[in-house]
């Protein structure tokens, strides 16, 4: 929740719900790329 808030913001800002819900889709990808992005890739090597 805090990196949600750090990233997006503290609350959504479009006034209809409809709205809110692609904005927050919105966020929800954008945080997603970034965990993606910071996530070590592992490789088995024995």
């Amino acid at each position: 929740m805090g990196r949600w808030k750090t990233v997006v913001g503290p609350k959504l800002k479009a006034p209809l719900f409809e709205n809110q819900k692609t904005e927050a889709r919105i966020g929800v990808r954008i945080l997603n790329r970034m965990t993606k992005l910071g996530r070590p890739n592992f490789e088995r090597t024995a």
